[in-house]
């Protein structure tokens, strides 16, 4: 089927429907110009002295902690990006009453920064940050900038304790009130649109089993093992395929 047709049968989807849910992952931010992890350019295939995936594990910033933050820096503080057609177009759904809540898997904000108001941050968000001991709240820039000397850690100016990323780190659990949230969203959700993951990152990509209504639509540039269970697949870029509702 052509992309113009498809566009057209997602259009008739979309009109049809009032209760919609968007379930998104690092395919929606990459438009933006953050990397991801998994692709041929992602972190996963750059080179460090340790894996990427070990370095953001719990066990990892617990036992090396300047390293951690020395990637995290690095790799994971996007300054200067904006949101795309994608995160627009879905702020735009929910403005218009249609679309109830984003699930995402991104940890960038951009969903906000875009106006979305309902949104489940599954694996957190760089832009908060708490100190471990007194919980005392940090945005993005204090990680960025706050470099001690010595230790070079994110140092809490109220009690001198370690200042965490509220981000989830390998090894640790979602959040349960988060997955409440979104459980309750896509259970309600008469349309499921999922786009820019490959569903490969659990217990997050479970979540879409909850799913019981009537049209459940896929965008992602590759297949996914979902494409057989959906009723609309779209292999493209999805800032291109949000972008062209009619909203």
């Amino acid at each position: 089927m052509a992309l113009s047709a498809q566009i057209s049968k997602f259009q008739e989807m979309y009109d049809n429907s009032q209760n919609i849910v968007f379930f998104g992952g690092a395919g929606v931010s990459t438009e933006s110009g953050i990397p991801d992890f998994r692709s041929q350019d992602g972190l996963y295939q750059q080179q460090w002295k340790y894996p990427p995936e070990t370095i953001i594990s719990r066990s990892f910033f617990d036992h090396n902690p300047v390293e951690f933050y020395r990637f995290y820096r690095e790799k994971l503080i996007i300054k200067g990006v904006e949101p795309n057609k994608a995160h627009i177009a879905l702020a735009e759904m929910e403005k218009a009453g249609k679309l109830k809540a984003v699930v995402t898997q991104n940890i960038d904000g951009l969903h906000q920064k875009a106006g979305s108001k309902n949104v489940y941050e599954l694996h957190g968000s760089t832009l908060r940050n708490y100190c471990m001991q007194c919980g005392e709240f940090y945005d993005d820039t204090f990680i960025s900038e706050s470099i001690n000397s010595e230790s070079k850690l994110p140092e809490c100016k109220k009690c001198g304790g370690l200042v965490k990323p509220d981000v989830v780190l390998y090894e640790e659990g979602l959040d349960d009130n988060i997955v409440t949230g979104a459980i309750r969203a896509i259970s309600a959700a008469d349309m499921l649109i999922i786009g820019g993951t490959s569903l490969v990152v659990y217990p997050a990509a479970s979540l879409i089993n909850y799913f019981k209504g009537k049209y459940l639509v896929l965008s992602n540039k590759s297949e996914t093992s979902t494409d057989k269970n959906a009723d609309l697949v779209i292999h493209d870029s999805i800032g291109k395929v949000l972008g062209s509702l009619k909203i």
